[in-house]
């Protein structure tokens, strides 16, 4: 293709890339519950990715990236989602928080790590020394699913675990109930609790997207930066979610302070976010300001995860708490995070057009409000809606299924 063509169809391909990791995320999660294990799914995901990754190496022709980047999104949606999944399924409810925290801070990492990363790879090792990289980290990741013991399987060779066993028999009589239950989708979608849920992921996704798709033609425009400093600009974002384990081991210990950790994350980014409207011109000091600024910004995405992830499983949990076959046979488990991933796939669409946009159209200065005033707003529903409605609170927490 012309070089003229190379940015359009660089973002149509990560739109959809986008579309596809929107697309079957659901699906995904509704099929991973109807299977009483979680290794099929995970294997049959990761042996897909290989498989797309593939196409992308070996593809010399626009449809076969094309069919490439549709089923790398499709198999990475299924991975994701089984994989939060097992976490849930395997770690108890006590370090669930700190356990989430590991996966919002990989998943950060990855998302902010691996153009920088892929880029050093490219410039030193070529073409295929990136593929190689994307193979070989695929190829770890499957022998670890090969040696996996699931948790539901383990726990016949632990004789402390004998009661566990007897509660889950008993849970499984319940979901043989001939009871006609609704939609598992709809069912989750009727709480205001994964609604607000969903939103707030959506704008953890929106924000981390605007910022890459417009942070590197800003440092470009405003400081001069070559490709390696604008890779480099995203290290003062990511590198706070080293902390977000920290904030799931708070979440953890202090269940009730989920939703004012949550929306305390969302109001404290804005006047963070108007700030970045100073950075004007090329000096030490904007440089330093810059990353200042993003460093805090970090933080405050890092202390927003946690709870989210959490919330997605407190959900499910209660529900089939007080209704076993709620969700049918399997439960909801993977569905509610095949809901999430797709809220996240949602913003990694809307972000860059709505930054890029934005500052195209009116400049840095009011690309920093808006996307402050997008998180400000989004701090309301999440105070009064995460884990329950705030002013109903002191009437539930007398129920077990409150957190």
């Amino acid at each position: 293709m012309s070089v003229d063509q190379e940015q359009s169809w660089t973002s149509i391909l990560l739109a959809l890339y986008g579309a596809a990791l929107l697309a079957a995320s659901p699906v995904a999660g509704y099929i991973a519950d109807r299977f009483e294990s979680r290794w099929w799914p995970l294997i049959v995901g990761l042996l897909a990715i290989g498989a797309s990754t593939a196409l992308l190496c070996v593809g010399t022709h626009l449809s076969l990236w094309i069919i490439g980047r549709i089923f790398q999104g499709a198999s990475a949606a299924v991975v994701w989602t089984v994989g939060a999944a097992l976490l849930v399924d395997t770690v108890g409810k006590d370090g669930l928080g700190q356990a989430m925290g590991y996966i919002g801070m990989g998943m950060t990492f990855g998302i902010m790590g691996g153009p920088l990363l892929g880029g050093v790879t490219y410039a030193r090792g070529g073409y295929y020394a990136v593929f190689a990289l994307a193979f070989a980290l695929v190829g770890v990741d499957i022998v670890l699913r090969l040696v996996m013991i699931e948790k539901k399987h383990a726990v016949k060779w632990l004789q402390q675990e004998k009661e566990q066993v007897g509660q889950q028999a008993v849970e499984t009589s319940g979901h043989a109930s001939p009871k006609k239950t609704r939609s598992a989708v709809l069912t989750l979608l009727a709480s205001e609790r994964m609604i607000v849920t969903i939103w707030a992921y959506f704008i953890v996704s929106v924000v981390l997207t605007s910022f890459d798709s417009v942070l590197p033609l800003f440092v470009e425009d405003t400081f001069g930066w070559d490709q390696t400093g604008q890779g480099l600009i995203f290290v003062p974002l990511s590198v706070p979610h080293i902390s977000d384990p920290f904030f799931g081991w708070i979440n953890d210990k202090f269940v009730n302070a989920r939703r004012y950790m949550a929306a305390g994350a969302l109001f404290t980014t804005i006047p963070f976010m108007v700030l970045l409207r100073l950075v004007t011109h090329d000096s030490m000091g904007q440089k330093v300001l810059l990353c200042a600024l993003l460093v805090l910004i970090g933080f405050c995405v890092a202390s927003l995860m946690p709870p989210l992830l959490v919330e997605a499983s407190y959900i499910v949990a209660e529900k089939e708490a007080q209704d076993p076959n709620a969700f049918g046979k399997g439960g909801a488990m993977a569905l509610s995070y095949g809901i999430l991933n797709s809220a996240y796939a949602a913003g990694t669409i809307v972000g860059p057009f709505f930054a890029g946009f934005i500052r195209e159209n009116a400049g840095w200065k009011t690309m920093t409000w808006a996307l402050a005033l997008l998180t400000g707003v989004s701090g309301v529903p999440i105070l009064l809606f995460l884990g329950g409605f705030l002013f109903k609170k002191k009437r539930s927490e007398t129920a077990p299924s409150e957190d």
